[in-house]
């Protein structure tokens, strides 16, 4: 495993990068590196674990196809453990890959050959919206429905006093909710307010990650009454929000 030479600072980046195609890592990692990144390389699953374990992280770019372990299983762990943004790099462009890697909270899916630049501005407009997630709101704590969000935390505390695990897709899609609560939302807007891009008609990482959320804090999501489906239209977001100073 190779690393870019540590002087890292707050205002630089740290980017893991797993992929097993030598010559991919070695472009990406000195492309990113001249501008202003901190990178760290592996090969496999256990490199990206000892990384996570060493440093920290502020995002990953991960292949699908690592030898011994699949990358999806990687990114279901990487859900589990943590809330670091994830970009798929992928030779496979298989719709049914892509939908997968999203549904488990993917960030952004990137199918090989890609042109290093494009790489790269995605990887910034995801470190960007991760950043402004963490620093944009002022509101120490925001109420409904029995729960709280700490906005500067980045945490959801159940009913119970209990913290609700969230993937970061899933606490950009709650911000946006929060911001917006009764008040009816298309899937083009919330996909432009937390992904930073319009959708296409076949983009279904909206629905993905809102039934992902609705699992978390509905009571019944077969029958959610926090997050409602407007047929043909969006979503209405029907709570109370109470922001507390």
């Amino acid at each position: 495993m190779k690393r870019a030479s540590e002087s890292p600072t707050e205002s630089i980046p740290t980017i893991a990068v797993i992929d097993d195609e030598v010559d991919i890592v070695d472009l990406v990692e000195a492309y990113f590196g001249q501008r202003r990144t901190q990178v760290l390389t592996g090969h496999s699953g256990s490199d990206l674990r000892r990384i996570m374990g060493e440093r920290r992280v502020d995002l990953v770019l991960l292949d699908l196809g690592l030898p011994g372990e699949d990358g999806i299983d990687l990114a279901r762990e990487l859900r589990r453990t943590t809330s670091v943004p994830i970009i798929i790099l992928s030779g496979r462009a298989d719709t049914v890959d892509k939908v997968l890697a999203l549904e488990l909270g993917a960030d952004d899916y990137v199918t090989k050959p890609f042109e290093l630049a494009e790489l790269y501005a995605r990887a910034r407009s995801v470190l960007r919206r991760a950043q402004q997630a963490r620093t944009t709101v002022d509101e120490p704590c925001m109420r409904f429905s029995g729960f709280a969000f700490y906005p500067r935390q980045r945490r959801l505390q159940a009913r119970d006093g209990t913290t609700v695990e969230l993937t970061s897709g899933e606490l950009q899609m709650l911000e946006v909710f929060l911001y917006h609560p009764n008040r009816l939302l298309s899937r083009d807007q919330i996909l432009e307010w937390t992904r930073g891009r319009d959708g296409g008609p076949f983009d279904r990482s909206v629905d993905m990650q809102i039934g992902r959320l609705r699992r978390k804090i509905e009571t019944d999501p077969a029958a959610p009454q926090l997050i409602k489906t407007v047929r043909s239209q969006g979503y209405w977001f029907s709570a109370n929000v109470e922001r507390l100073p």
